[in-house]
């Protein structure tokens, strides 16, 4: 179930849920994934957008505002960040997740994964 800590304009979910969102709800929700290229590179989630966090503030607009939106990096700390920005830059809480187990976990995990150059 998604969690919402006090003063978190966002939903935390570990992977099996954003992978359960995602299986439930492909053409609704969209993953944005926030890490470095050079973690990027190592292995994301099939069909993510890559928007490293130093540049969200300047692509927001490659973020769909009219579906949910499950943002991932590798600890769920840049991606608690990136929440926070989409918030502020006018998104709808309700819209706003955080894979807060990040990558690693996503892989582990088993699901849909895509490895750059394999």
């Amino acid at each position: 179930m998604p969690r919402q800590e006090p003063g978190e304009p966002y939903f935390r979910v570990d992977s099996d849920e954003a992978n359960a969102m995602l299986n439930a709800e492909p053409d609704n929700t969209v993953v944005v994934d926030v890490r470095r290229d050079d973690e990027w590179v190592t292995g994301h989630i099939s069909g993510a957008v890559h928007i490293p966090i130093d540049d969200l503030p300047d692509r927001i607009d490659e973020v769909p505002r009219d579906r949910k939106v499950l943002f991932i990096c590798a600890m769920g700390v840049r991606s608690g960040l990136a929440c926070e920005v989409a918030f502020s830059m006018g998104y709808d809480t309700l819209n706003l997740f955080n894979i807060d187990d990040g990558t690693p976990a996503w892989i582990a995990g088993g699901h849909p994964t895509t490895y750059p150059g394999h």
